[in-house]
């Protein structure tokens, strides 16, 4: 059965499925496209950091982004099921149901909407160089812990970055990054091991389109 759109879902449609006590990842993002690292990124995590499932977050859009090639929300969601491509993997469109547009109040949410899971952010360490600029960073820093997931070359900046350093003293060792999900916040890992450099914006045309190759 096709999902429902993102306007007809309720909130109940938008979580999806869980029981109490997993540990789950979240991926935020535009996914204008989704594309295979993507799903690398995710299954890279589950083995990592001993996750039950990670959720796709599809934003209606990065507050911090030009919108102006920015697909419909309902093309991008359907995309992004197609390419997840695995049980592990859920794709929400929670943002959009619940009307928030920050990471924060998206979090804030999910923390009391689904109080037994254990959540672990999951972003690119091409966030992490920006991620002092993202709305009550340090609030989001303290309510989840956080998976950085190395991308080269951009592992120097990213961990020379404000909102790494202002961390510093809350990162676990790599070795340890099993064990981040029962972690209380603020607590971070940065994985490195991943050697996908694809982009979103590198599938992108310049007219906005997505390129089928």
């Amino acid at each position: 059965m096709k999902p429902a759109s993102v306007a007809s879902q309720s909130v109940s449609q938008a979580i999806p499925l869980h029981a109490h006590g997993m540990r789950i990842g979240l991926l935020g993002g535009s996914f204008n496209p989704p594309h295979v690292a993507h799903r690398a990124i995710s299954l890279f995590a589950i083995k990592r950091l001993k996750l039950d499932r990670v959720w796709w977050l599809v934003t209606p859009g990065n507050p911090l982004k030009d919108h102006g090639a920015l697909h419909g929300l309902d093309e991008r969601t359907e995309a992004a099921r197609r390419m997840a491509d695995d049980p592990r993997i859920d794709v929400s469109c929670l943002e959009s149901v619940i009307g928030r547009r920050y990471t924060v109040d998206t979090i804030t949410y999910l923390r009391r909407r689904a109080s037994g899971l254990r959540f672990v952010w999951i972003m690119g360490a091409d966030n992490l160089a920006q991620f002092h600029r993202w709305q009550n960073w340090r609030r989001i820093a303290s309510e989840v812990p956080i998976a950085v997931v190395d991308r080269p070359p951009q592992s120097f900046r990213a961990l020379a970055a404000p909102a790494a350093q202002a961390l510093a003293r809350y990162r676990l060792p790599e070795n340890q990054a099993g064990r981040l999900a029962d972690q209380r916040a603020p607590a971070w890992v940065f994985l490195t091991g991943m050697k996908l450099t694809l982009s979103s914006t590198g599938l992108r045309n310049p007219d906005g389109s997505w390129r089928t190759k």
